[in-house]
């Protein structure tokens, strides 16, 4: 595997985050909390992996500038920009949610996890429409 793979590997990693954080959202409204414990720490593994290789593909590449013209390039920059703020969030707000789970603090773990949720999977749906905008898929 090469530098140049990464991108490629990095929209995989986020949809594989999105579908288990999907799939751990639909176990725990069912009440099958061991199948949704595992399902969310899968989606924080891979979510985790897609950072480490995230960092490694720009420290090694840089960036690629998007090339689209015209209304594309406004709604490439408005998820771009929208994606990474909300990035810089979930790193924190996936971490409490965690940390409140596994400590058995469930109470404010619902309570942070209604936050987290939505953002997580909105930042791992735009991380592979960035990946589909830059690369064409």
């Amino acid at each position: 595997m090469s530098v140049s793979d990464l991108p490629a590997l990095n929209a995989g990693l986020n949809a594989t985050a999105g579908v288990l954080l999907f799939a751990g959202w639909l176990m725990i409204r069912g009440g099958r909390i061991t199948a949704h414990r595992r399902c969310m720490l899968a989606a924080f593994t891979a979510s985790s992996l897609f950072l480490v290789s995230y960092v490694v593909y720009h420290a090694q590449a840089g960036s690629r500038p998007f090339t689209g013209q015209g209304p594309a390039r406004a709604v490439y920059f408005a998820i771009l920009i929208s994606h990474v703020v909300l990035a810089a969030a979930i790193v924190p707000l996936a971490l409490v949610t965690l940390t409140r789970a596994l400590r058995g603090d469930f109470v404010r773990h619902r309570r942070i996890a209604r936050w987290t949720f939505p953002i997580w999977m909105y930042v791992s749906v735009t991380g592979v429409v960035i990946y589909w905008m830059l690369y064409g898929g």
